[in-house]
């Protein structure tokens, strides 16, 4: 099985969304959205700028943890990685993205549960 898309609400009422790897860990979290359709949106841009090496802009935490945020073309940020104890853990987040990123599976936690 490979990797999906969580749509979610957060508690202001906005949208996000995380790509989430097979074994269900996040491997990466979005900005916040006013509506839907710009969560879904931003979906599309990880999945088109994903597999893109130049998208990954690598950083530090104050702390001096590792982490990545991915860009668009525009150069705003779509979503960004947790911190990681070291460059390699990042190297393999940023694998991970590459391989999930182009996932069709969205799964919608805004819909009511029937």
């Amino acid at each position: 099985m490979s990797g999906w898309y969580e749509v979610s609400k957060s508690s202001n009422g906005q949208f996000k969304f995380v790509l989430k790897a097979a074994n269900a860990e996040t491997i990466l979290t979005s900005e916040l959205y006013t509506t839907h359709a710009a969560a879904d949106k931003g979906i599309a841009s990880v999945q088109a700028n994903s597999p893109l090496d130049e998208r990954y802009e690598k950083k530090t935490t104050r702390d001096g943890h590792p982490y990545f945020n991915l860009k668009a073309a525009n150069h705003e940020t779509i979503g960004s990685s947790e911190a990681y104890p070291s460059d390699a853990a990042m190297e393999k987040g940023i694998a991970s993205v590459k391989a999930n990123g182009s996932t069709k599976v969205i799964k919608d936690k805004t819909l009511p549960v029937l």
